[in-house]
């Protein structure tokens, strides 16, 4: 396998990110191209792992004050006043547990501000995502709460990482 190489995202990258999104679903929502484009343009770091040319994963990080009509981020802004929102990290299927998704997690923690005091994200319980509840819960995340979402139809745990 060619190394895993990380960088920031661009347009050109979207059909590729909107892919590896939809093949992820339910772990994560789909997500219109419009609606990437306004997340990217919000983000701190919209960031892809390449396996060589290809996407292999990605992650999307929001600052607390991103305009974003999320309920499970709208949580995090309730309960805390600083904060770096995971809105997605999605690997590839074919090379998942090969260490890309800690990976990007590791860069985007490289770039972020000493002073951002933590990183929030949410897991599906129902349905449920136990790989993703197990690779937050190594990566350090704790869970500080849960709600329903999608009239009933999921329930997330909502999870924080503590950075300084």
């Amino acid at each position: 396998m060619t190394a895993i190489e990380i960088s920031a995202a661009t347009a050109a990258d979207y059909p590729d990110i909107l892919t590896l999104n939809e093949a992820a679903v339910p772990a994560v929502n789909l997500i219109p191209r419009a609606r990437l484009e306004h997340l990217h343009q919000q983000s701190l770091h919209l960031l892809v792992a390449r396996n060589g040319r290809d996407i292999a994963g990605f992650l999307l990080a929001l600052p607390e004050t991103a305009d974003y009509d999320s309920i499970n981020f709208d949580y995090f802004r309730r309960s805390y006043p600083r904060f770096v929102y995971i809105d997605r990290i999605v690997v590839s299927d074919r090379i998942r547990r090969s260490g890309v998704g800690v990976a990007l997690y590791r860069d985007l923690e490289s770039m972020l501000p000493e002073s951002s005091p933590m990183m929030a994200c949410e897991v599906n319980l129902h349905p449920p995502n136990p790989q993703s509840l197990a690779f937050h819960q190594r990566l350090g995340f704790e869970a500080v709460g849960e709600q329903e979402t999608e009239g009933g139809t999921k329930r997330v745990c909502l999870m924080a990482r503590r950075l300084v």
